[in-house]
């Protein structure tokens, strides 16, 4: 049983990941089971060229923050789950139980963080109730988003970057991420608010 699972290795994704596993030395989280599922072959980061993003030197290519990512992942905070390959086709269940089937497993979750592009081809079985059009997006693309509030789509269930109805920039897909991580750990926390931050002190 997963404490949580997120869906999609990409900015939004990616980030959240990494604000959770900063935060193994917390006591409320040290023991947490995290997984995320890397499958990574539609993100738009695939063909992206970075010249506008805070921090990230200017010509970097999306292609390469996908490597990157989840490298840093795995050498900074192995203790989360990587799964690789596998794309997720239906959610069962309610929170803090559901059931993640994708196209080779089935994992059990207590918590969901969706993370996965704005594109109308989105077909999770179980999440298809809360499509609406995206609302910061030009109609034209047919972009979408999983209904929220705050991120929130229902219990256990939440939405990050574009599909949760943020523009595509990749600094507010990355924030809208750690904001979701942030909510996770506040709530492994009971209830107090929190984040996390490293020191050079």
């Amino acid at each position: 049983m997963f404490d949580v699972l997120l869906i999609g290795g990409g900015v939004s994704g990616m980030s959240c990941a990494l604000v959770l596993g900063s935060a193994k030395n917390k006591k409320f989280a040290s023991n947490k089971e995290i997984g995320i599922f890397t499958h990574q072959k539609s993100s738009s980061l695939q063909e992206a060229l970075f010249n506008n993003a805070y921090g990230i030197p200017a010509g970097t290519l999306g292609s390469n923050l996908l490597v990157q990512s989840t490298e840093q992942l795995s050498r900074l905070y192995p203790h989360i789950r990587q799964i690789a390959n596998e794309k997720v086709i239906k959610i069962e269940g309610n929170s803090p139980n559901f059931t993640v089937t994708t196209n080779k497993n089935t994992y059990k979750t207590k918590a969901i963080v969706v993370a996965i592009g704005a594109a109308n081809t989105f077909s999770i079985e179980g999440l298809m109730q809360f499509v609406e059009p995206h609302q910061k997006s030009i109609p034209e693309k047919q972009r979408i988003q999983l209904r929220n509030t705050d991120h929130k789509v229902a219990e256990g269930i939440y939405a990050a970057g574009t599909l949760a109805g943020w523009r595509s920039q990749l600094a507010i897909a990355a924030g809208s991420g750690a904001s979701v991580a942030t909510d996770i750990l506040t709530l492994w926390n009971n209830g107090t608010q929190t984040h996390v931050h490293d020191s050079i002190r």
